[in-house]
Parts: C-alpha cells; structure tokens; sequence
C-alpha cells in the first residue's frame, strides 16, 4: 500500500481554459496503470478548449451543473451524480454554467507504451456562441 503526497492545486492554462480553473492531480498513472485523474474546478463561466482523448475520458460531477459541448453543437447539461463518458477521439469541451461553480473528476488513460498518439490533443477555444447554445438534459 502506498498514500501519495498530494501535489499542490494547479491553475489551468490559458491555452487550454477560458477563465479560471484549478487542479488537483488524484493519480498520475505510474507505470503499469495509466489511469489518469484530476479534480478539477470551474469558476462561474469557466470552460475547457475543444479538445479530445485519444483513449476516452469519464467526466463525474461532484458540485454545479456541468455543461458540455460536442461538435454537432449540442451541450448538455450533467448534475452532481452523474457520470458522462466521452468516446476516444470525441472533440467535446466542458465547463460551468454562467451563475454557479462547479467541480468534477475527470478520468482518462493514457496511452499505451509505443502508441504514437499524444493522450489529449487541445485545439481552439469555443464561442461565446458554442457556450451559450441551448442545453439538453436528455441522455
């Protein structure tokens, strides 16, 4: 049994967010595991680029309403609960609403030993528009 020093909380970069979010890094996946997870926090309006995983990521809301974007412009809406899986290679992007913090675990891998592929790629920042597009709360 191992207990992991915690590192300390990191600020998202302003390539890769629009407003201010932190991080706590849960597990970093040493070698044989590569599970990745991160607590992340979102002020108010806070959202991730378009981005994507080139294994997958899970997306568990712990407080706030999250809300996340995909490419055919539809966003949903998650709640503290609730866990959204997004596909490997699925650009999507997420963050909380305009009112409200929120806070999630993201969890992903990373990619195998010899896979070529970066295990997130970052790409353009959403809209103003892409964020204020009606919501879904249907699955």
């Amino acid at each position: 049994m191992e207990f992991v020093v915690p590192r300390p909380t990191g600020k998202g970069p302003g390539d890769w967010f629009n407003g201010d979010v932190w991080f706590d890094v849960i597990h970093a996946g040493q070698e044989p595991s590569r599970l990745r997870a991160n607590m992340v926090r979102f002020a108010p309006a806070a959202r991730t680029a378009w981005y994507h995983h080139a294994v997958g990521q899970t997306l568990h809301v712990v407080a706030g309403i999250a809300l996340i974007g995909t490419r055919d412009d539809i966003v949903f809406e998650a709640h503290p609960g609730e866990t959204v899986i997004c596909p490997p290679g699925e650009q999507h992007w997420h963050g909380a609403t305009p009112d409200r913090l929120m806070q999630h675990i993201a969890m992903w891998d990373g990619t195998a030993p010899g896979d070529e592929r970066p295990e997130t790629t970052w790409l353009e920042h959403i809209t103003d528009e892409q964020y204020a597009a009606p919501r879904t709360r249907s699955h």
